[in-house]
């Protein structure tokens, strides 16, 4: 297996582009501070830029979320080496995990990687992510699974966490955190945030010591591809959902954290 995708034409990122996908992510990295989703200076975000070069954008090493900007993240390669100079460092199992990721899926434009409290206790458990909400219902059958083999600081892991992720969107690291992808910035961090929502419900259900009562598969089945936005007879769509959260978000953090943009 090879870790980089061969890659559309698609042209290297103009300076105007690649502003607007700093600030994107750098909005990822404040909303994650906001909702207390952070681990300190560790766990990433990143966002490639267009070209057949898989160049994407991380944290630099060393600054907590809520300090990042958009002109302080790093631009590298597949190699994990800056492509531009920089005063900063990058977390090398950042680079792991992220280029495994980035090299194999086009589709995956940005990469959110956290180690909440609800997510790792999910990650811990047997069984995974249980259906036990509506929340849940929207990884029904889109969850991977990628068993632990310590700190991913090998680079022969990544094949075998590619190999699991597969074409899903997210992704439990078991016995370490979560993981989504997504299109855009907007569509990985919501996956995220409802992700470890999910985690969250499924703890509190369990924390009640009661059997858990959960939909039947047909349900479960039907309720993914209604939040996935495939209408089923006389469904409606709500396609302008992920928009309208992510301007309602970004709003948020020109009240809160306007300095994301610098």
């Amino acid at each position: 297996m090879t870790l980089a995708a061969e890659s559309t034409q698609v042209p290297t990122a103009t300076p105007g582009e690649e502003r607007r996908l700093r600030e994107e992510l750098a909005a990822v990295y404040r909303l994650l501070a906001h909702f207390r989703m952070t681990d300190l200076i560790f766990t990433h975000v990143s966002v490639r830029l267009p070209g057949p070069d898989h160049h994407f954008l991380i944290n630099p090493y060393g600054l907590l979320f809520e300090e990042i900007t958009a002109s302080s993240l790093v631009k590298i390669g597949l190699d994990g080496r800056p492509v531009e100079p920089t005063p900063y460092k990058v977390n090398p199992a950042g680079f792991m995990i992220h280029s495994a990721v980035h090299g194999a899926r086009e589709d995956a434009r940005c990469v959110v990687h956290t180690h909440t409290r609800a997510g790792t206790a999910v990650a811990a458990q047997e069984q995974g992510l249980l259906p036990v909400n509506q929340i849940s219902l929207e990884f029904y059958g889109k969850v991977a699974y990628h068993d632990y083999e310590g700190i991913a600081l090998n680079a022969d892991e990544r094949e075998r966490l590619v190999a699991d992720l597969g074409d899903k969107p997210v992704m439990i690291l078991r016995d370490h955190g979560l993981l989504t992808v997504g299109e855009t910035a907007a569509e990985a961090f919501l996956r995220m945030f409802y992700l470890d929502k999910a985690c969250e419900i499924q703890l509190a259900a369990q924390a009640g010591g009661a059997a858990l009562r959960l939909p039947d598969a047909e349900v479960c089945a039907y309720t993914a591809r209604q939040f996935a936005g495939e209408a089923d007879g006389d469904d409606v769509t709500d396609d302008d959902s992920t928009e309208l959260a992510w301007s309602a978000l970004l709003r948020l953090l020109d009240r809160v954290a306007p300095g994301y943009k610098d």
